[in-house]
């Protein structure tokens, strides 16, 4: 290439690319070249340049960036050691603990019990076996929460009669009860399932198991049949004090033909983005009838999740039975759950019982002093 030609494609270069970077890239570095082409073709006595002041222009920066920047530098961050893993829990004794067989699986250590001291019919099958769901169960995990060892869940098959004695003995016991209801349909004797829950040192959570368990065995050793009914066919007709009632629940009640009723509404929030309440189910309500002395009281108490275990040991030490627990929506929020109940004596003194769980309840009336 000579002196000419050199300087026409710098020009062109430029002129293609003299608004950016590259274009004045490219005129630096033909700028270094074109002394180079004039010396190899001046001949051999021709000298080429070390460099020309703009390469070396060009050449500085990048040579000053790469020395700052210098080696990667180490990370200074420590690495989080991995989580250490849990101890595997002792199934032998989680067994001993709570009476039953105890099988392993997946770190899970699953206890079972089936239920064959009660001869049970479902839909005129005269004899289900334990196999066909009548075994109750519950499983031991490691809790991955610090200074907790080990989590328990499970399903406990009762009769009516057995119910409140169990419940009573989970709640005293350290367990949660977080559902109750059927799995069957024209079961005889009609059999509920329990389910229960809770955290804590595997020996609490199995006594605990065991607690619930020695109660059922207690009903069954004084009755070895399940029973039919709390007690007697209360008075008729009805006659309830309804302006007594209405001063321990502090508000006005219903009434009708002798009977009361109570409601409480609260609010939540449904799927569809509504606020519900009252008029919509969302709701603690208590019915009575019979007489001032010797009155029922039947009802549903709508709770949060984080009230239910409250509510459910505050109407246990009131002597009222707790019948069912379950939901009665999906996707609201806060979530309800639904307790229903049942309860035998003193018209006043289940009242006062009744106002003493809707108060450990976020219902509409609630005093701020309560």
């Amino acid at each position: 290439m000579n002196r000419d030609r050199g300087a026409r494609f710098g020009v062109e270069i430029g002129n293609r690319r003299r608004g950016g970077p590259s274009g004045r890239l490219a005129l630096l570095l033909l700028a270094a070249a074109v002394p180079a082409c004039a010396a190899r073709s001046s001949g051999p006595a021709a000298s080429v340049p070390a460099a020309t002041p703009a390469a070396a222009s060009l050449q500085a920066p990048v040579a000053t960036a790469v020395a700052a920047a210098g080696p990667a530098p180490a990370s200074t961050t420590p690495a989080t050691p991995p989580a250490a893993p849990r101890a595997p829990l002792d199934a032998g004794r989680i067994a001993a603990a709570t009476g039953g067989k105890a099988e392993t699986s997946d770190g899970v250590v699953r206890v079972t019990f089936p239920r064959d001291d009660v001869r049970v019919e479902v839909d005129g099958w005269a004899k289900v076996s334990p196999f066909m769901g009548l075994t109750s169960w519950t499983a031991f995990v490691p809790a991955e929460k610090p200074q907790v060892e080990a989590m328990v869940m499970g399903d406990l098959v009762l009769f009516e009669d057995e119910v409140n004695a169990a419940m009573s003995a989970a709640l005293d016991n350290g367990l949660e009860v977080t559902a109750l209801h059927n799995h069957f349909f024209f079961d005889k004797p009609r059999v509920l399932f329990m389910h229960i829950g809770g955290e804590g040192s595997a020996d609490a959570l199995a006594q605990g198991v065991k607690s619930a368990l020695d109660a059922v065995h207690a009903v069954r050793k004084k009755t070895p049949q399940p029973g039919h009914a709390f007690g007697a066919v209360p008075p008729s007709p009805s006659k309830i004090d309804a302006a007594k009632l209405d001063g321990i629940f502090g508000v006005k009640g219903a009434a009708k033909d002798g009977m009361y009723k109570g409601t409480f509404g609260r609010k939540t929030q449904a799927e569809c983005g509504c606020t519900i309440g009252k008029a919509m189910g969302v709701a603690t309500w208590a019915a009575f009838g019979g007489s001032d002395a010797d009155a029922v009281v039947d009802g549903d108490f709508a709770v949060a999740e984080g009230e239910l275990q409250g509510v459910l040991k505050s109407l246990r030490g009131g002597a009222i039975n707790v019948v069912a627990i379950h939901s009665h929506m999906s996707g609201e929020s806060p979530r309800l759950l639904f307790v229903h109940y049942w309860g035998r004596g003193h018209a006043a003194d289940l009242a006062t019982a009744v106002k003493r769980a809707l108060d450990l309840t976020d219902w509409d009336g609630k005093s701020p002093a309560t």
